[in-house]
């Protein structure tokens, strides 16, 4: 069975705002936002390639997802967030078709903190993306909402 079936659904190009939060404190910075689902890999693999703006500056990224033994796979990578580095994640379709994956990312001289990316498909013909950070200690804050529409 392809636990994936779900997500696959969302191929296509879809278009939306991007919210990012540096700090539970700071203001939102926004931007529009694009993101080209694709189903690969024999349908094994979803990948959603999305664009979106910093300060005016054009940013890139690719979540790619995937079947495991248990649960699902993931590899993150983002043009602001992560530069040359890629976050490999793991995790689990979630109650309505999309996905929950973590992973982490140094933070020196401190612990590694975590990082949550949740696809979330909607019945209304749009999805989510959410991105949360997550302290040494386990509180999570919302960093990125990116809500797409066809």
């Amino acid at each position: 069975m392809n636990r994936l079936q779900q997500l696959a659904k969302l191929e296509g190009h879809w278009q939306g705002l991007n919210q990012l939060w540096l700090s539970p404190d700071d203001p939102v910075r926004e931007s529009e936002t694009a993101v080209s689902v694709t189903n690969t890999g024999q349908g094994n693999f979803v990948t959603l390639a999305y664009t979106w703006a910093d300060a005016g500056k054009p940013q890139d990224g690719l979540l790619l997802v995937g079947q495991a033994d248990e649960g699902v796979q993931a590899v993150w990578v983002d043009s602001w967030h992560m530069g040359k580095q890629m976050m490999l994640c793991h995790g689990e379709v979630t109650a309505n078709g999309g996905v929950s994956v973590r992973g982490s990312y140094a933070a020196p001289p401190d612990p590694d903190w975590g990082w949550r990316i949740d696809v979330e498909p909607e019945e209304n013909g749009r999805f989510r993306l959410l991105m949360y950070n997550i302290t040494p200690h386990g509180e999570e804050m919302l960093a990125v909402t990116a809500i797409y529409t066809r």
